[in-house]
């Protein structure tokens, strides 16, 4: 997919609904991931993080670089982007904000805003980004057009309380996108391609 093709589908009419992890309609605490695209040999690339293995939540899973917002952000878009310059060493202003998904709610009770972006000089991976490592061991990227294509996209049902709730899965290579992180892609699926 290209970026003039990614722009056009993102800012249809239609729009995602919210999402959440398992039935958890009472999230409080606000978040923002950062889903930034770059070109790379002409098509667009997903840059992910693999935790950190010593952290106590999530260690060693995948995500999109972001955190929890702080009283001293000015919004939801400046959390997600200052979360990933100091998670992953990506400048704020190399990036270009191309809008917001709805919240995504997750079973650890956060509102998570994901935030589509475009970086327009594409960074080198292993170069150019300083990864801070009490929180992210490895960056990667990803083909968009891998992430959106259905037939990676993999659901398992599972039972909490006794409502059933969609857990969706991307296997990559060597790799296993899951849980949130692979919820919101599922969100971005459904914006881009009007899908449910």
């Amino acid at each position: 997919m290209q970026l003039d093709e990614l722009l056009k589908r993102f800012n249809q009419a239609w729009q995602a609904n919210p999402v959440h992890d398992y039935p958890h309609l009472t999230s409080k605490r606000p978040a923002a991931v950062l889903i930034a695209s770059q070109l790379i040999d002409g098509e667009l690339q997903i840059l992910f993080t693999k935790r950190a293995e010593h952290l106590v939540h999530h260690a060693g899973q995948i995500s999109f670089p972001g955190g929890k917002y702080e009283e001293s952000d000015n919004d939801i878009v400046y959390t997600a982007l200052r979360e990933a310059e100091e998670e992953i060493g990506l400048p704020a202003d190399s990036v270009s904000v191309i809008g917001k998904l709805p919240e995504f709610k997750t079973i650890s009770g956060f509102e998570v805003t994901p935030i589509l972006a475009h970086i327009e000089t594409p960074v080198d991976i292993d170069t150019q980004l300083f990864i801070d490592q009490n929180e992210v061991a490895e960056v990667f990227q990803v083909p968009l057009s891998y992430l959106m294509d259905e037939k990676n996209l993999l659901v398992q049902y599972v039972s909490r309380n006794g409502i059933e709730a969609p857990v969706y899965f991307i296997p990559y290579k060597d790799r296993y996108i899951w849980g949130a992180t692979a919820g919101i892609l599922a969100m971005l699926r459904a914006h881009l391609f009007n899908v449910s």
